[in-house]
């Protein structure tokens, strides 16, 4: 069992307990409930720290842990109705409403109730994180002189070094600023590229969370259609000359979430189209990490072929490490690095230094490359399985294209089968699945789900997954 389950199944049996005591009674000791519910140590630690931030229980070092007094009643929950009006007031004159709908990032962070399937997930499920590899980086960074003090507002100079290296080409250290992770990068960049009210290009279908960002900086994404070679460069001409965006937002390598890799030939035109408007391409590498085994060479990052400054790179070590390593960089050339550091300094001064100093001892250890060549093998396998249940199982979905990176599938839905009603008939199935309808930003084309084979436990829970699907179809069709 996964200790995330043993700690709150633990935590459950222990409030059921706790009604057996008196307020400010002593109850067992940790090796008596370690005995008792044949758990670990660990697992009965974070039970009792669970318990004690819910206000049940008060732990006292070298005393044990007791039953908490009781609580003070619940004060009178307040009127917050006027906030509608403020929030609101100044709409009219919004070119673009900032509200935000956050719906498509959320679904990809929430965890499933238990015994669901987990296909809507983006992030490597904690069987094919380097727990070992980064608890061992974090403690030698804590032992690291000054880990604890502050670091450069750019980052630490070996850090940037490091990406500089990862991007390649001429990019250097002095071009790039560490983030915290990808998505603030992406925040960063748009704000500083484009004014409230403008239109910024994006891929259609794209990923939701820069969508959300766009629009909570009042932007206007307007889409540019792909195909299985990447964005098509004559719509991308059109959209920049109909609109007079200044910005063009990318995933050239493994896309989210159509998982394709734009053409060599594209690669060059998106950049030559974006200089000849006086734009900008926003480059998001987040998933050059995530090759398969099976994968041709990888092409290189589009700022590392960009002398002139058009591009500006993002990419993160999050998604092939955890969702907890936050560290991301931005590369950019010319005046607009300034502006970039100027936002990321006023909205968080820096990203802390025993983060950074985690993720140097990371990727210069032995652990690194082996991490690496394990996730690639493994993504591949995953990616087998996926697709040959999904042909055996649901042959109906239409699957245009199958990645060679990356940690998803798309699939277009029949006419036929409403993706809502696909989605709760999943998951009543056992399974969850990501929506389509939040990769687009405008009208889309048909139904989608995408299905994420990263997430999961392993291959058997994917062959199951698409059973489940299977029933949901079938309940819906039968």
């Amino acid at each position: 069992m996964h200790e995330r389950s043993s700690v709150a199944e633990l935590a459950k049996s222990l409030r059921v307990e706790l009604n057996r005591y008196s307020p400010g009674g002593k109850l067992p000791s940790s090796r008596a409930l370690v005995e008792r519910y044949r758990v670990s140590p660990v697992t009965v630690t974070r039970a009792l720290a669970q318990l004690a931030a819910e206000g049940l229980v008060v732990t006292r070092p070298g005393a044990g842990a007791f039953r908490a007094e009781p609580r003070t009643p619940t004060p009178v929950a307040g009127d917050t109705s006027w906030q509608e009006v403020a929030l609101s007031a100044d709409s009219a004159t919004e070119l673009v409403p900032r509200a935000v709908d956050a719906s498509g990032v959320l679904v990809t962070l929430s965890a499933p109730p238990p015994g669901v399937i987990e296909f809507n997930g983006g992030y490597l499920h904690p069987s094919l994180q380097p727990e070992s590899a980064l608890a061992a980086a974090l403690a030698r960074a804590g032992r690291r002189p000054g880990a604890w003090g502050r670091p450069p507002t750019d980052g630490l100079p070996e850090l940037r070094e490091w990406f500089a290296r990862e991007i390649g080409g001429s990019v250097t250290a002095a071009e790039v600023l560490v983030t915290a992770g990808g998505q603030s990068a992406i925040s960063t960049a748009l704000r500083a590229l484009a004014p409230p009210g403008t239109p910024v290009l994006v891929e259609s279908p794209t990923y939701p969370g820069m969508l959300a960002v766009a629009r909570a900086a009042g932007l206007r994404p307007v889409p540019v259609p792909t195909d299985t070679d990447g964005v098509r460069p004559e719509l991308l001409e059109a959209a920049f000359r109909a609109t007079g965006a200044r910005v063009f937002v990318c995933q050239p390598l493994f896309q989210n979430p159509t998982g394709t890799t734009l053409r060599p030939e594209r690669r060059r035109e998106v950049v030559r189209i974006a200089r000849a408007a006086g734009a900008f391409v926003v480059e998001d590498d987040f998933a050059r990490r995530l090759v398969h085994e099976d994968a041709a060479p990888l092409p290189a990052p589009l700022a590392a072929e960009d002398p002139d400054g058009v591009v500006v790179h993002v990419r993160s070590l999050t998604k092939i490490t955890s969702a907890s390593l936050r560290v991301g960089a931005l590369a950019a050339r010319g005046p607009v690095l300034e502006r970039l550091r100027a936002i990321q300094v006023v909205d968080s001064f820096f990203v802390p230094r025993p983060l950074q100093e985690a993720a140097l001892e990371l990727v210069g250890s032995p652990a690194w490359p082996r991490h690496l060549r394990a996730v690639a093998q493994e993504l591949r396998n995953r990616r087998e399985v996926m697709t040959g249940a999904l042909a055996l199982h649901l042959p109906e979905l239409a699957l245009p294209y199958v990645p060679s990176g990356g940690y998803q599938l798309w699939l277009r839905l029949p006419d036929a089968l409403p993706e809502s009603s696909l989605l709760a008939a999943g998951l009543r199935a056992g399974v969850t699945a990501a929506p389509g309808r939040p990769y687009f930003c405008a009208e889309p084309p048909a139904g989608h789900i995408r299905l994420s084979f990263a997430g999961v436990a392993g291959p058997t829970e994917i062959v199951e997954g698409v059973r489940r699907l299977r029933t949901a179809v079938d309940e819906l069709t039968g």
